[in-house]
């Protein structure tokens, strides 16, 4: 849909709001935004950077509303084929309880309100990364690939993976490589989480148009696809150990993270055709969103005990 075509739509749609606070709450994908906001923190702490309270606090809210603004903007792009796909039709728009242009609105104040925030309250890179992912997902992703291309949530995965970079930035003023090895987990980690999603919610894309990978190269391929994925995100959990950014403690229980990761993308490769249960899919779908938390859980206990001077 061009822009044209989605102003047209956005004019023709919704014009009673029913509008009331929890539905401009889920406008900001709460879920998605715990999780960078978690990450960004991760990113954070790791630095091990001394930082005044208040600036870590405000710079980890400013993160949050950035976060949510880009789902705002996603939920205003995307609601013709919210409403058409199960697991989306009651967001707030395509149920007609907020206008296109609340939602167009809400993301773009916010846009503004977070980014300027994080360059006075912390510095303007962090500022700026900031600026560049919420301009990364809401045009790049959900503009430019999403309806485009099966490789939508590959490139545009890295919009997810952002957050613990700018964490880094905001107390250090600078770019870490152990921020990018954050970074490189999440962005490995982003296509075989959505594509096992994709999996068992094929029909829902198919119908929305939306070409995601099971609707354009066929379930085999996909599920190939996956465990290959798999594999570079087994190896990039192991990183910040191998680096010497993480004791030995991590590296043994990122590594059996890591095992589980394949077992379960095992079972996906595995499962036949015939099989319309997708409990592999499931279960992979459902250990991945462990296995980030978990990884990243990790991360910051590890930092945290290297900052006490314990290294295991």
């Amino acid at each position: 849909m061009s822009l044209a075509e989605k102003a047209s739509y956005d004019a023709s749609t919704y014009r009673v709001s029913e509008a009331q606070a929890g539905d401009y709450i889920a406008l900001l994908k709460p879920r998605v935004m715990s999780l960078v906001v978690f990450t960004a923190l991760v990113g954070l702490v790791s630095a091990q950077a001394s930082v005044n309270p208040f600036i870590a606090l405000f710079s980890i809210v400013a993160i949050a509303v950035g976060a949510g603004a880009s789902g705002s903007l996603n939920m205003w792009y995307d609601a013709d084929i919210d409403a058409v796909m199960t697991r989306t039709t009651s967001r707030p728009v395509p149920s007609g309880r907020v206008l296109p242009n609340q939602a167009l609105s809400f993301g773009l104040i916010l846009s503004g309100l977070s980014v300027m925030t994080l360059g006075l309250v912390a510095n303007w890179l962090a500022a700026s990364l900031l600026a560049f992912t919420i301009f990364f997902y809401g045009f790049i992703y959900t503009i430019w690939l999403k309806r485009r291309t099966p490789q939508n949530i590959v490139i545009g995965g890295a919009a997810g993976a952002f957050p613990p970079i700018v964490g880094w930035a905001a107390v250090t003023g600078d770019i870490g490589f152990y921020s990018v090895i954050q970074f490189l987990i999440i962005f490995l980690w982003t296509p075989p989480h959505f594509w096992a999603l994709a999996l068992f919610k094929s029909n829902d894309y198919e119908r929305a148009g939306v070409p995601m990978m099971p609707n354009v190269v066929g379930e085999a391929s996909t599920k190939r696809q996956i465990f290959a994925y798999s594999i570079t995100v087994a190896i990039a959990g192991v990183l910040p150990t191998v680096f010497g950014y993480a004791g030995y403690a991590y590296g043994i229980f990122a590594g059996a993270l890591s095992v589980g990761f394949l077992w379960y993308a095992w079972g996906v490769l595995q499962m036949p055709e015939s099989d319309r249960s997708m409990k592999p899919a499931k279960a992979l779908f459902g250990y991945s969103i462990l296995y980030l938390f978990a990884i990243f859980s990790a991360i910051m206990v590890d930092s945290v005990l290297a900052g006490f001077g314990y290294s295991w």
